[in-house]
């Protein structure tokens, strides 16, 4: 062991990836100096993870994965692991009650959030609200709607619920199964479309109002001026394949 410790030069340092058993998502490149006990390397580690150094056990794996050692001695400088450019150093936790545990440090719903009532929050002055609301009063018409209740309304007049439709982009074929303004989007009037393929984004509800029914993936809200009323027919998928020879 003598020998080996002396061949480690002052100077000599290492570049090692540090993963952690408790956290998930946590990955460090850090350097180590090949001189610094496996204790050194525990307290540096220690300030970068949150798990002490009583409580750190060390696993050394090399490029491949495969386990080289654990660090189970605090005195023994690291370089007499023989460590390389690109190992990996693994941190368990031995703490059962550690800030590492039950995943607080990654899983921000495990957080309390602080919420403040709605009269506390009415009776501050220095909130977003009370900024828009002085910013409207001195400019009233920067903050009046650019679309009208009515954006639209007179390209309905054809548009009737029940109608064979084709809409843009892409000539998607459908059925027409809603006219109207839609509250939960953008003012002016609305086409809900039932595609006869799954190429929609909802299945007649949208950000939690039901506008019609369909099946999942079928439906869509579309502006008046991308649906064709018309006889447009379902579409064969046979249609276009070429006879077979």
């Amino acid at each position: 062991m003598a020998s080996r410790l002396q061949q480690i030069e002052t100077d000599e340092s290492v570049l090692l990836r540090v993963t952690h058993a408790n956290l998930k998502s946590f990955t460090s490149d850090v350097r180590f100096s090949l001189q610094m006990s496996v204790e050194s390397v525990k307290e540096k580690l220690w300030k970068k993870c949150g798990t002490s150094v009583n409580s750190m056990c060390l696993e050394l794996y090399d490029d491949s994965g495969a386990k080289i050692s654990d660090l189970t001695d605090n005195s023994i400088p690291l370089g007499f692991y023989s460590p390389l450019d690109g190992y990996r150093l693994h941190i368990i936790d031995l703490d059962p009650s550690s800030v590492t545990s039950g995943g607080w440090l990654e899983d921000t719903s495990l957080v309390e959030k602080y919420q403040i009532s709605e009269e506390a929050y009415e009776k501050r002055d220095d909130t977003f609200r009370k900024f828009k609301e002085k910013l409207a009063s001195q400019n009233p018409s920067a903050f009046e709607s650019k679309i009208s209740d009515n954006y639209m309304e007179e390209l309905c007049a054809n548009i009737k619920v029940g109608d064979r439709c084709e809409v843009e982009p892409g000539k998607m074929r459908g059925s027409v199964k809603f006219v109207g303004r839609a509250e939960s989007l953008a003012p002016g009037f609305w086409v809900g479309v039932q595609y006869d393929e799954p190429l929609g984004k909802n299945d007649g509800k949208v950000k939690g109002i039901r506008y019609f029914d369909c099946p999942p993936l079928h439906g869509a809200m579309v502006r008046p001026d991308k649906v064709k009323v018309g006889d447009y027919p379902e579409l064969d998928p046979f249609d276009d394949e070429e006879d077979e020879i």
